[in-house]
């Protein structure tokens, strides 16, 4: 055998590295542990005589050797799935939903990745409020469910927990002696019945003054300074302000990202594992 020859195995572990920039959530995602990951990629860099990561507490990043790599990466695991083709000819159809409040900016990033590392995977994505998601579910219309609230539920699997604030635009301003102006999603959003419920028992007069149809449109109010939402700070971009401190709003909690699952089919339980470990990537 050529010396130079490359393990398949390795250079998969590679993508899911450079991916999920995280051994971890690598490991995570090929369900073994992060020593196997390292000693992989170590045994690849050996087989390339070069360094393919930098390596830090932190963070991990390509090295220049690294990012040159992996379009060839890419490629070479390409042929391979369409030479597998000849024997897996059907794709496997994965429906999964995802809660608006859990999708958050990242989410075609996360699709792109998926797709990339998942070859043998058609994978269909509804967004919507977790309650509607997990009726679907429920009603076998969904293969898996990314929750933000599942009240009465104990089946799922926590994959990730996430805190919420009150935030504001940054030139808002609060005008003392008027009702607090909060922007919303419409019910039965679970985040809504939280901010509600928290501003009723604090004893806090406030107003809605915007109902938008997703979180996108929730942020797009809040940055234009129509008012003030509860909302995860990764659902923002930069320069929304917390105000909760500031205005003496009460502490909203901190908000699991739970997964229910009845995927059987290999190709399909690969797929929720990335993207499950994705999301762990995505708030921290």
């Amino acid at each position: 055998m050529n010396e130079r020859s490359l393990d398949l195995e390795t250079v998969q572990v590679f993508l899911f590295v450079a991916d999920l920039g995280s051994f971890t959530r690598a490991a995570e995602a090929l369900q073994t542990t992060q020593s196997a990951v390292s000693l992989k990629l170590k045994k690849l860099e050996e087989r390339l005589g070069c360094r393919l990561v930098d390596r830090s507490p932190r963070y991990v990043q390509l090295s220049a050797e690294g990012a040159s790599f992996l379009p060839k990466a890419r490629s070479l695991m390409q042929a391979h799935d369409r030479a597998l083709t000849v024997l897996r000819p059907k794709k496997t159809r994965l429906v999964v939903g995802i809660s608006d409040h859990v999708a958050g900016p990242e989410l075609p990033i996360l699709l792109a990745q998926l797709k990339q590392q998942m070859k043998a995977l058609l994978l269909e994505v509804r967004i919507g409020s977790s309650g509607d998601l997990l009726h679907a579910y429920d009603r076998r219309e969904l293969d898996a469910v990314f929750s933000r609230f599942a009240i009465g539920r104990e089946e799922g699997e926590v994959i990730a927990e996430e805190k919420f604030g009150w935030f504001a635009g940054p030139d808002w301003t609060h005008i003392s002696g008027e009702p607090l102006p909060v922007a919303t999603m419409p019910e039965p959003c679970g985040v809504r019945s939280l901010a509600s419920d928290s501003l009723q028992e604090a004893g806090l007069e406030w107003e809605e003054v915007f109902v938008g149809g997703g979180v996108s449109a929730v942020t797009a109010a809040v940055m234009s300074g129509l008012g003030v939402a509860a909302l995860a700070r990764r659902m923002l971009p930069l320069g929304a302000m917390d105000v909760g401190d500031k205005l003496g709003l009460p502490a909203l909690p901190i908000l699991p990202i739970t997964l229910y699952s009845r995927v059987k089919d290999p190709a399909a339980v690969a797929g929720m594992r990335m993207l499950a470990a994705a999301f762990r990537n995505a708030v921290q």
